[in-house]
């Protein structure tokens, strides 16, 4: 809810210079409250999701892992080809979204799709690790699908996005942070791809913060598809060999 001092003191401001449009003035408000409420709900939501408990049978397994990098840097790609090669030892945490499916996606294989009522309702249970809205769609991964796979002595891996690797570093989750970036593009390459301003920020916020010393244990420069992968495979390479110890022990 708006403060009442500064609710007041927005409605005198408004009603001076909008005195023949109070219709207007009323929708502004309106608006304005349900921004306000979004952004209690979000801040409120996320303290209760760094509430994860780590279990003692856990502990001996690798750390998960989080896969981040902006549309075109060719992340699902490498991730797909990895949980292919290693599918007995690796497992995709399949995230939850309130956006509807686009033709051939399959629920519970490309995401759980929900509504926006169970979402935030689950949200606000502390039932997930980490969330985010994108152009009015909410997007996370539960702490359920996350302990699932543990359970099974798998390897987790976790498609996230910028946001999600801030909130996930809150946690106690404590998973090896990758991050991918987009192929050097020509001058010729950059006049062919067109991207809304929208996009284009994030994907140049995203390059900041994955170019951070710091914030990712690996920085992967998808310039060349088999070296990437490579790198990728070597740096997980001790994580399989453990599980596969473990599994045939």
């Amino acid at each position: 809810m708006i403060i009442p001092s500064f609710k007041s003191s927005v409605i005198r401001v408004l009603e001076n210079r909008f005195t023949m449009y109070p219709a207007l003035v009323d929708s502004w408000l309106s608006r304005m409250e349900k921004v306000l409420q979004r952004i209690k709900f979000f801040k409120e939501s996320n303290k209760e999701n760094v509430k994860w408990k780590s279990e003692k049978k856990f502990e001996s397994l690798p750390r998960p892992i989080a896969v981040c990098g902006p549309s075109g840097s060719g992340k699902s790609t490498l991730l797909k080809r990895f949980l292919a090669e290693y599918k007995d030892y690796v497992e995709f945490s399949i995230s939850h979204t309130t956006r509807k499916p686009r033709p051939n996606e399959i629920d519970g294989k490309d995401y759980h799709f929900v509504s926006r009522e169970d979402m935030e309702k689950a949200i606000a249970n502390g039932e997930f690790l980490e969330h985010a809205e994108f152009s009015g769609n909410i997007y996370g991964t539960s702490k359920n699908a996350v302990k699932q796979i543990l359970k099974n002595g798998k390897l987790c891996i976790l498609d996230v996005e910028m946001v999600g690797v801030k909130n996930l570093k809150k946690t106690d989750l404590n998973p090896k942070f990758i991050f991918v970036k987009t192929p050097r593009r020509s001058p010729e390459t950059k006049n062919t791809i067109e991207e809304s301003p929208q996009k284009k920020r994030l994907s140049k916020e995203e390059l900041v913060y994955g170019e951070t010393p710091g914030n990712f244990d690996l920085v992967l420069v998808n310039d060349d598809l088999e070296e990437a992968y490579k790198q990728l495979k070597e740096f997980l390479l001790h994580d399989i060999e453990n599980l596969k110890r473990r599994m045939h022990h």
